[in-house]
């Protein structure tokens, strides 16, 4: 299965230009799927306050179907073959190359974590990169 790195930390400047991400983030992550590719898609908490936020977020830049549920705090994926499998929180750091992936959503439930590092390692922005899954 392929994996595809979303990262929403990028800011904008006053003229909306995006920017790198910053060299340290945390924030929260939900893993979708759909057929043979998952997708880690981070988000700082500023941005998300929850995990429905960034589900939103990637369904809109894709044009997938889907609406909110439980008073905000569920986006629901109405596209087939769309799979919102869990999330958690997430903390990165450039410099020290490491990410950890942490916790749950209280939405969408634990992430999978079987062969999460593996894949992980197969992302080109984290080649090389120690990973530590809680």
């Amino acid at each position: 299965m392929k994996m595809v790195l979303i990262n929403y930390s990028g800011l904008r400047d006053p003229e909306g230009a995006k920017t790198s991400p910053p060299d340290k983030g945390s924030g929260k992550f939900v893993q979708i799927r759909k057929s043979e590719i998952e997708y880690l898609v981070f988000s700082p908490k500023e941005l998300a306050p929850y995990h429905a936020h960034i589900v939103e977020r990637f369904c809109i830049e894709r044009g997938i179907r889907g609406a909110h549920e439980v008073e905000g705090k569920r986006f629901s994926i109405h596209d087939p073959g769309w799979t919102v499998v869990g999330g958690g929180k997430y903390e990165i750091d450039q410099e020290h190359r490491y990410i950890r992936l942490y916790d749950d959503s209280v939405a969408y439930g634990k992430f999978d974590s079987k062969g999460l590092k593996e894949k992980i390692h197969t992302i080109i922005e984290l080649r090389g990169f120690e990973v530590r899954i809680e």
